[in-house]
């Protein structure tokens, strides 16, 4: 009887202590989350305000600060002018497969966009929260940062052991601090499951095997209109979507824009075909590096396609050869313009390629 008592006194000091730490939680407001872990200034009066004036948190702000004016400067600030110039007619959904947690060029490339769908293969991990240790945290966060914001790209194999571990449990730090360093405002946030028919489901709610896990993300930027971000955690290969019910859920938001950058040639090959046929008909505006859909895919009296930059082929670790049908786009007798910044796996300037495509008015 004692050790039953015991039991109980202590399965109800667990139960209080979440509960405790679930309330804190739901009082700290997510934006104001996303900008502690951003580096960014954080209101006086919020709940997280007095972790904001930790001397290791204002170093880390500092160094952030001065990080993102380097690669604000030396990037993003191209990729905005190239995508303000070239990149018309989108629509208000953004298909981003393969694009993990990369809110960051989702952003840059279609600004204009109302719904983003992004997938990967990383984990969602729990809603952030601030108490007295995230600080030492912080620069864990940074470090997974690093390639994206260096290279342009994450590295999956770097991600997944970065993000599975102890340190960083999952994406969505890694979504906040890209929303609040790209004047984003988060409003709510909610962790999602999709059953097989592509069926959003709250994830305390769901039963069955979790195949689609995912978050979904309310948020403003300056023009104050509502905005809804999806990430999702799953395999996109033919047999992966067939079981996830991802594409079911995504069809559901019509025709939009589609972005692939460093996909590691995945819709190149037949066991991806699914997501890529479903682009292809989905999709009305894309950008793509050369390791989204191949050139031949685009069939001529339905696609427009704009070449920028260089192309080259895979880089050697993937051991495919150049498809000729990029070649023949992107030679110089075609005098594709120059990008004036790099991109994608072959991220020098001089290197680097992308491919505008627009789908054709059909003629009646």
């Amino acid at each position: 009887m004692r050790v039953l008592l015991k039991s109980a006194v202590l399965a109800a000091g667990i139960m209080a202590v979440a509960g405790s730490f679930a309330a804190a939680q739901e009082q700290q407001n997510p934006a104001d989350v996303a900008r502690f872990y951003a580096g960014l200034s954080v209101p006086a009066d919020s709940a997280i305000g007095k972790f904001a004036e930790a001397k290791a948190w204002q170093a880390y702000a500092k160094a952030f600060d001065a990080s993102w004016e380097k690669i604000d400067a030396r990037q993003l600030v191209k990729v905005r002018a190239w995508q303000a110039a070239n990149v018309k007619g989108a629509k208000d959904t953004l298909y981003y497969f393969f694009g993990g947690p990369d809110f960051l060029y989702a952003n840059l490339f279609y600004p204009e966009a109302k719904t983003y769908i992004l997938v990967g293969l990383e984990p969602v991990g729990p809603i952030p929260s601030v108490d007295a240790r995230t600080v030492q945290v912080l620069p864990a966060v940074r470090a997974a940062l690093e390639h994206s914001l260096n290279l342009s790209f994450f590295i999956t194999q770097d991600m997944n052991s970065r993000l599975r571990g102890q340190t960083v449990k999952g994406t969505l730090p890694l979504i906040y601090t890209y929303m609040a360093r790209s004047g984003a405002t988060i409003k709510t946030v909610k962790l999602i499951q999709l059953d097989k028919d592509g069926t959003e489901v709250a994830a305390e709610e769901f039963k069955g095997r979790a195949l689609a896990p995912g978050v979904k993300i309310t948020f403003a930027k300056a023009d104050g209109v509502e905005r809804t971000f999806y990430y999702f955690s799953t395999d996109l290969s033919n047999g992966g979507v067939a079981a996830s019910g991802l594409l079911k859920f995504a069809e559901k938001f019509g025709q939009g824009n589609a972005l692939f950058k460093s996909a590691s040639y995945l819709p190149h090959g037949g066991g991806f075909s699914s997501v890529r046929d479903f682009v292809l008909k989905h999709a009305d505006v894309i950008v793509q590096d050369d390791t989204g859909v191949p050139v031949r895919f685009f069939k001529e009296d339905e696609w427009q396609l704009h070449p920028f930059g260089v192309y080259i082929g895979p880089i050697p670790i993937f051991g495919m050869s150049p498809e000729p049908a990029a070649q023949r786009l992107f030679h110089p007798k075609n005098k594709p313009p120059k990008l004036e910044f790099g991109i994608g796996y072959r991220n020098r300037i001089t290197d680097s390629n992308l491919l505008f495509a627009t789908r054709k008015e059909k003629k009646n």
